[in-house]
């Protein structure tokens, strides 16, 4: 039987995103090598570097060339010498848009050993996914500035979805519920709930008291789509809400689904909770077209070669590359041994205080795969 080749196209970004990208790269490979397929990885060095050196954030047929593979790692985007949003909304935005990526996928999970600032709670409490709408609402730049400069100076930026938009991401949210418990019940529902045949929820984040025109279309549209799904519970909070409970009773969330801005805040305060950016991994998924996996953390220009820097967040991310290109069992697999060096190897998940160095980390990782 011919061996399953994977495309991927590689993206190491600025700072320390190369350094963790490597880590990431070789835990995918040894995955590779114990499940019997390969990747084929071609290296695109956009960013910082490419910018100042050309002058150019991104080649204009930049999409076109990722669409031919069949998913992209990213390191990190961030250069201390160019000012912020070029690279950002240059390149993460751009892609995102041209692309189609329009979930955001964030699980927000504590790992056994991580640390996490919330009392009393552990492993069992912080286990939730976050899916967050990723290319509409206030983030598409629809408004303007009038009379810039001046006192009268008048600045809009405007909150817009449609239907199919939110739509679209509802549906996915459900079917995350699905998938994450198709084996057996979401720990957080009743014994009643059970007894009803759910198996998993899903919970709206917005703020139908204020934001009456859009959240009234999501409201509506939620509702609508939990019909398909009646094996999962609904729930709804407003963000402000959401926001008291990811503290106070993180257990109480299975799978949360909101707009792009309140998803783009609720997930770096569930990234907190989960022990930092150091752990957190993320997606930007077109369920039907080319994804792109990331360390959350920024690229920590100031750990730049020290090989200090934490990789479990770049190793996570290829996980979750696997899982969407099929190799679910290797995926759990990466979690399973990363769930084992976080509790019995590292001493802390913060850049410098591990106990190893970044390579060592990804070493630890693959060896005990």
């Amino acid at each position: 039987m011919e061996k399953k080749v994977y495309k991927i196209a590689v993206l190491p970004g600025d700072g320390t995103g190369p350094e963790v990208v490597a880590e990431g790269l070789k835990v995918l490979d040894a995955a590779a090598a114990k499940y019997g397929f390969a990747f084929e990885k071609t290296t695109f060095n956009w960013g910082g570097e490419h910018y100042l050196a050309t002058g150019e954030v991104l080649p204009e047929d930049a999409a076109e060339t990722l669409k031919k593979f069949d998913a992209v790692f990213l390191g990190a985007i961030g250069h201390p010498k160019v000012k912020p949003g070029i690279l950002e909304k240059g390149i993460l935005l751009k892609l995102r848009f041209d692309l189609d990526q329009y979930i955001n996928l964030r699980p927000v999970k504590l790992y056994p050993g991580v640390e996490t600032p919330l009392a009393n709670k552990g492993p069992e409490d912080i286990d939730y996914v976050v899916v967050r709408e990723n290319t509409g609402g206030i983030y598409t730049g629809i408004g303007g500035i009038s009379q810039k400069g001046t006192k009268s100076e008048v600045a809009i930026q405007s909150m817009v979805y449609n239907y199919m938009q939110v739509e679209r991401c509802v549906r996915f949210a459900f079917e995350t519920a699905r998938k994450r418990h198709k084996d057996a019940p979401w720990r957080g529902l009743s014994q009643e709930d059970i007894a009803a045949g759910k198996i998993g929820q899903v919970t709206l984040c917005g703020k139908t008291n204020v934001l009456t025109f859009v959240f009234d279309l999501w409201e509506r549209t939620f509702y609508e789509v939990a019909k398909d799904y009646p094996d999962i519970k609904t729930a709804y909070c407003h963000v402000d809400a959401t926001c008291m409970w990811m503290v106070k009773n993180p257990e109480w969330f299975d799978v949360l689904v909101t707009c792009n801005i309140f998803g783009d805040i609720i997930t770096d305060l569930g990234a907190m909770t989960q022990g930092g950016m150091g752990v957190s991994a993320g997606g930007n998924i077109n369920p039907n077209g080319v994804s792109m996996f990331e360390p959350i953390g920024g690229s920590a220009p100031k750990y730049t070669g020290l090989g200090v820097i934490n990789p479990v967040a770049a190793i996570l991310a290829g996980a979750m590359m696997l899982d969407f290109l099929g190799e679910a069992e290797a995926a759990k697999d990466i979690e399973k041994s990363v769930e084992f060096v976080t509790a019995k190897k590292m001493k802390s998940q913060s850049a410098g205080k591990m106990g190893y160095s970044t390579s060592e980390v990804g070493d630890l990782v693959v060896e005990n795969l």
